[in-house]
């Protein structure tokens, strides 16, 4: 068994300590299914134009395309305004504990590899209280898709500042402005060993679409940041990079194998710089140099100079797949190591595990 670049996913190792083992895998509908399936009965429940709708629609609609049974798709969330989406999709799902969702999804996964498990969760409850749930999950490399909504404020609470706010940013709790340097989503990702990340944005719908498949067909974890606006109370956090008037000049379209062009005229690129980091320079004055994006790459460092242009006035804002790579998963190698275990020491005992070992009786006279 392997994934779509031919890497290991079984967790096989040249010295053999882990060996490839039968795993059950989501299994495929039987039947065609279509999005009105994937709507539940609720009445969805956001504030009038906030972006979740969008994304929402967008998943829903996608759903069908991943050919598994309803039966087998697992939402997770914590808590928030994106945390109320499992409610609204026909499936098996459990709006959880704040910020604890990766390491509830991570259960599922590992003993349940028949399951597509997604997790649902926003800027303040994976940044913040689920921080280190949400980089332990993406090192482990766990089989579970992220979604992350980022609308840089605290939105369900009514409008505190979130670890992506920017700096200055005055809100109900920062009414002098923000002194904290906000998190970018993507360098966390990516410095947390992930091995698949990506950003898209809420009202791209065939963008967003297309990143969601690529993370489904992706074996192990899968981490994406949504640019989500938040009408109520961080409205237009995004716009240079939503605007038509903008967007062309601001955003930077990754796709593997193409060379990275920007501009309404496609005339800037971008090259690396003394340093290391990445710079935009006029593709036609000076063509030497520049970057063809290669989202495989197994070394981080090339996605992460990617994920360093972002700039709070969004300059240049890079959107796709900034890096996949094959890594075994956490819940191959586990499976592995358990096989292995029972090879040599069959299935066990549990009464004797109990009673063996460091254990002792207190007389009760």
């Amino acid at each position: 068994m392997s994934d779509q670049h031919g890497g290991p996913a079984d967790g096989a190792h040249a010295n053999g300590a882990h060996r490839p083992v039968s795993l059950t895998l989501v299994p495929k509908a039987t039947e065609r299914q279509s999005t009105k399936e994937f709507k539940s009965d609720q009445e969805v429940r956001w504030c009038p134009g906030c972006g979740d709708y969008a994304i929402l629609a967008a998943f829903q609609a996608f759903l069908p395309e991943l050919e598994v049974p309803r039966e087998n798709l697992v939402i997770v969330s914590g808590i928030g305004c994106s945390s109320r989406l499992p409610y609204y999709v026909n499936s098996y799902g459990m709006h959880s504990i704040h910020g604890r969702a990766p390491a509830i999804a991570t259960g599922l996964a590992a003993s349940r590899p028949d399951l597509s498990v997604w997790v649902i969760t926003g800027d303040g409850d994976a940044l913040s209280i689920g921080g280190n749930h949400l980089i332990h999950a993406l090192r482990r490399n766990v089989n579970v898709k992220i979604l992350l909504f980022n609308n840089r404020i605290y939105g369900l609470t009514k409008g505190q500042y979130s670890p992506t706010s920017e700096q200055g940013k005055v809100t109900k709790s920062t009414p002098f402005g923000s002194l904290d340097t906000p998190f970018n989503p993507v360098s966390l990702a990516l410095g947390a060993e992930a091995s698949f990340v990506a950003r898209t944005i809420d009202s791209d719908r065939k963008h967003l679409t297309s990143v969601l498949r690529a993370a489904a067909d992706h074996r192990g974890a899968a981490f994406i940041e949504i640019y989500q606006n938040c009408p109520i109370f961080n409205d237009d956090a995004f716009a240079p990079v939503t605007d038509a008037a903008s967007r062309d000049d601001r955003l930077i379209r990754l796709e593997h194998g193409e060379p990275v062009r920007f501009g309404a005229d496609q005339g800037q690129g971008l090259r690396f710089g003394k340093y290391g980091s990445l710079e935009a320079v006029d593709a036609a004055a000076d063509g030497t140099g520049l970057l063809i994006h290669d989202k495989h790459v197994a070394d981080p460092s090339y996605a992460f100079a990617l994920s360093r242009l972002d700039t709070v006035d969004f300059a240049h804002s890079p959107i796709g797949i900034f890096r996949q790579v094959p890594r075994p998963s956490y819940d191959d190698l586990m499976a592995g190591q358990i096989e292995t275990a029972r090879e040599r020491q069959g299935d066990g005992d549990l009464a004797a595990l109990l009673a063996g070992g460091d254990t002792w009786q207190v007389g009760l006279g």
